[in-house]
């Protein structure tokens, strides 16, 4: 194995190192944009290496006085564009952060950055190399019965093949093997000095038919932060009850049918069917439930309302989802169902206000129990999902078909007359009244969660071609490949951005639901109110 490097191939790696420092959604950091200037370099490397090869084949050689002469270009042009990318690459990262609302990054990040990707590009480029020369080394063994040059194609590809098995197979099936087991052992770690609660409205409580320790990491959080009656009426300053919250843990080997039913068991022991507004929300991979949805409904409804969720999974969601996203789909619509099931038994005038809701992987397993939006609105009363996926069937649906002359970012579906977006409050109010059931999508036009997809590779998206979305610097151009791997990045980094930007959304969803199922009397001033006093409540961690 050498070390020399083909011209083609130097000039492809340069140019997608180039390419590489285009600005994106959100600023990446020196060490998430040294990893995707790497494979960037990688793959503009490889890509010129097959362009040499075949120009070589097809006899358009450069040898003697002509190659060095060429390596003098190539290397005087690398060098000086090399700056200039830099240079424009810092300011195009200084613009970002300064419309998500971060600090500038200083020089020695830029130097990290450069050390990161000389790095990872120099043991990249070592791996493929190792895999080429067994790959030419099987060839060998296969031309001693098979002509040349299908003996190295037929080399190639049982490598690839036992490498690809090896990573997804052997390797993949016991990192995720140990990864779901390490999980499950954080799940099951609570502070031994946070009793079960006393509450007979909550999960584990004198009512309850699940144990605290059962309940799983997240849904002790979510139990253990349940507001009081008292905490509810001091900001009502009227008679408040104490609301519903019914969770069940995954308890060891994931039945999800089980679990539903013993969600809707918990809610016809907590007295969650005789309250005004029933909250069906599907968690993210491990349980986790933004307790500022949760709490919004709460307050807003003067606690007369019941939550009820399930774990479906230990790992965390982007795991979760490239692991097993089927699951959360199937999370998400066998609850529904159930509660459904036990819901449309009551006599209608028993009946609460039904709605299902959901953030991140949760939407994209909330949306599964419906078939669109006629089917949302008749079997509910309202639905909110945060931060959906570029995977959520539903909203891909109502996305691709929206009215024309509306953008991506911010579509209007049917007129808006059931379904709508909101990137910022006051979106909420177009394209003019809405009656009837409400279903309604808020996402940020940054949040690389929402926009990312394997797509990107090759096509270029329509938000990429509409005028920019908001705090989407306008310097921000559609790249083949590039474009996607700097996205897949950007979701590391999603939920570390002030609120209102990527994937962090405050309050938001308090004026969300202000939106879509307010209470009789509700004005403008009491969701200001509202939002104010639930970015006040700090939430409750455990373990």
């Amino acid at each position: 194995m050498t070390w020399r490097a083909p011209i083609a191939a130097t000039v492809g790696a340069v140019l997608l190192f180039w390419l590489s420092l285009t600005p994106s959604l959100l600023p990446l950091g020196p060490v998430f944009q040294g990893v995707v200037s790497a494979v960037c370099a990688l793959l503009g490397y490889g890509v010129g290496a097959l362009l040499g090869w075949m120009l070589r084949a097809s006899g358009v050689r450069l040898d003697g006085p002509r190659r060095q002469r060429t390596w003098q270009v190539v290397a005087a042009v690398a060098g000086v564009g090399t700056v200039v990318a830099l240079v424009l690459g810092h300011r195009w990262d200084d613009q970002v952060r300064d419309l998500v609302g971060v600090d500038r990054d200083s020089l020695a990040a830029d130097l990290l950055q450069l050390a990161v990707t000389a790095v990872l590009f120099v043991a990249l480029l070592g791996i493929s190399r190792l895999l080429r020369s067994v790959g030419r080394g099987v060839g060998r063994q296969v031309g001693r019965v098979l002509p040349d040059r299908v003996a190295l194609v037929i080399g190639a590809l049982v490598v690839a093949w036992v490498a690809w098995g090896l990573v997804t197979g052997v390797l993949g099936g016991r990192v995720v093997g140990a990864l779901d087991a390490t999980f499950q052992a954080i799940d099951d770690e609570f502070r031994t000095d946070t009793p079960a609660p006393t509450s007979p409205y909550v999960s584990a409580g004198p009512r309850s038919g699940e144990s605290w320790d059962d309940l799983g990491r997240q849904g002790r959080v979510f139990i253990a932060s349940a507001p009081t009656s008292d905490e509810i009426g001091d900001f009502t300053g009227g008679d408040a009850q104490q609301p519903v919250r019914a969770y069940v843990g995954a308890s060891g080997d994931v039945d999800l049918t089980a679990e539903a039913r013993r969600a809707v068991g918990e809610l016809e022991r907590t007295g969650g069917f005789d309250r005004a507004v029933l909250n069906v929300v599907t968690g993210t991979g491990r349980g986790w439930v933004n307790e500022n949805q949760a709490r919004a409904l709460e307050y807003m409804w003067a606690g007369d309302t019941a939550t009820v969720s399930m774990q479906y999974s230990y790992l965390p969601s982007w795991m979760s989802f490239l692991a097993d996203g089927e699951r959360a789909q199937d999370a998400g619509r066998i609850l529904f169902d159930a509660v459904y099931a036990h819901w449309v038994a009551l006599p209608a005038d028993r009946r609460p206000l039904l709605v299902v809701s959901g953030e991140s992987l949760g939407s994209f397993g909330g949306e599964a129990a419906f078939s669109g939006a006629q089917d949302l609105a008749t079997r509910t009363d309202g639905a909110l999902f945060v931060g959906p996926t570029a995977n959520n069937r539903l909203w891909s649906r109502f996305t691709a078909e929206r009215d024309a002359g509306t953008p991506e970012v911010l579509p209007t579906y049917a007129g808006g007359d059931i379904v709508r977006f909101a990137d910022q409050p006051s979106d909420w109010d177009a394209p003019g009244e809405w009656s009837g059931t409400r279903i309604g999508y808020l996402q940020h036009a940054n949040d690389p969660i929402t926009w990312w997809d394997l797509g990107l590779a090759l096509q270029r998206p329509d938000w990429l071609s509409e005028p920019r979305g908001r705090d989407v610097s306008p310097r921000v151009r559609w790249v083949p490949v590039v474009t996607m791997l700097q996205l897949a990045a950007d979701q590391m980094v999603a939920n570390g951005v002030p609120a209102g930007q990527g994937h962090q959304f405050g309050q938001e969803p308090v004026r969300a639901w202000a939106e879509i199922l307010p209470p009789a009397g509700w004005t403008d001033a009491d969701t200001e109110r509202l939002a104010v006093r639930i970015g006040e409540l700090e939430p409750d961690v455990i373990g």
